[in-house]
């Protein structure tokens, strides 16, 4: 077995016994900064439960990076922050999904100094890193979810399959992807209202009356700002888009009511985003009124979709841009500028000099007036 040793008086006094593994002497080889740095990156890999594999890729890249001059003159706080961007690099090398959000939730770091170690780190060391794409994204932000499990403060109508919410949720993201609603934009609040839509279509007798508020609650997430904005372009998508199906025709839809034929709206989303809206890139009130695109290619559909589905909206229709474009922000008109106070030096024009000369009648008139 392996010996024990004692190195110093405290320890001696505690009787604590110190491996000869531990006294060799090997950890003085390491500087204190890069002995914290393993450790904060061993840490988050236990937090995030990751592979021991990606712990040792996470560990090795760190130790590289602090060997490079870009990283010796640098604040605590980047030197800090270096760990998580190793860990995250890794996971996305590996193609496991981890957001750079979560990262800096862990560290409470600022994510614009967070991203900056992180594109500094991939400079440094040449490294490439695949983006994150849109279904990695749902199923990260699905995974902290307590929909899933029976517990005492999720009621049972409000129980959802996992697998189901996912693959729902992942058509809505790419609609509203199709839909210019992601791009640009931070992706939580969007997963965030995607998430919400889709719980609501698998069972919407109970949960049309849920809140997105109390959903967040329930789920055990954080409910961003944005995501009502979101949840309101989403829903004016769908509801152009079931103007085309004509089983929906007969039905007063509203923003609510949408929400049951999701699965219908998502089956055909190709087609219907074409005949909903304009393919065109100009924007109200900058050009000719939309027209109907022509040349629709033919889609497979089910039979009782084909006759529906090519009968064309009549009247204009909105175009399918960006919502900056079709709502930009109204710019602030400049202050007009104020006359400057007089000052007495300004200079006085040859005719306003004449209005105040006299003749010698004038002189005398006024001075009789005046009873001089």
């Amino acid at each position: 077995s392996e010996g024990l040793l004692t190195t110093t008086y405290t320890d001696e006094e505690h009787l604590r016994e110190v491996a000869y593994s531990q006294s060799t002497g090997q950890k003085e080889q390491l500087s204190r900064c890069l002995q914290r740095g393993i450790r904060r990156v061993q840490d988050l890999c236990k937090v995030l439960q990751l592979p021991a594999v990606f712990e040792e890729t996470a560990v090795s890249y760190f130790q590289r990076a602090l060997q490079l001059p870009a990283f010796h003159l640098v604040s605590l706080e980047r030197k800090e922050l270096l760990g998580g961007c190793c860990v995250l690099v890794t996971c996305r090398q590996h193609n496991w999904p981890l957001t750079m959000g979560t990262v800096c939730s862990l560290l409470y770091a600022r994510q614009e100094l967070f991203a900056s170690v992180y594109l500094s780190l991939q400079k440094e060391l040449g490294l490439s890193v695949p983006a994150l794409s849109l279904a990695d994204l749902v199923t990260t932000h699905l995974n902290s979810f307590r929909l899933f499990q029976p517990s005492a403060n999720v009621p049972g109508p409000f129980l959802e399959d996992r697998e189901q919410l996912l693959a729902r949720t992942v058509g809505l993201v790419e609609l509203a992807s199709e839909a210019w609603l992601v791009t640009g934009r931070h992706p939580v609040p969007i997963l965030t209202a995607a998430a919400f839509l889709a719980w609501q279509s698998l069972r919407p007798g109970p949960r049309l009356s849920c809140p997105l508020a109390r959903f967040c609650r329930l789920a055990g997430v954080d409910l961003p700002p944005p995501a009502h904005l979101r949840l309101k372009e989403l829903l004016e998508i769908l509801q152009g888009m079931a103007s085309q199906l004509s089983w929906l025709r007969a039905f007063q839809l509203d923003k609510k009511t949408v929400v049951k034929h999701l699965g219908d709206l998502l089956q055909h989303r190709v087609f219907l985003l074409r005949n909903a809206f304009s393919q065109q890139d100009t924007a109200p009130g900058q050009g000719s009124p939309c027209q109907d695109p022509a040349g629709l290619g033919s889609q497979e559909e089910d039979s009782r979709g084909q006759d529906s589905l090519r009968k064309p909206r009549r009247g204009p229709l909105r175009p399918l841009l960006p919502p900056c474009l079709l709502h930009p922000r109204k710019r602030l008109r400049a202050a007009a500028p104020s006359a400057p106070a007089p000052t007495g030096d300004e200079p006085i024009s040859d005719s306003e000099i004449e209005q105040y000369l006299r003749g010698p009648e004038e002189i005398q008139a006024f001075r009789k007036a005046k009873g001089w």
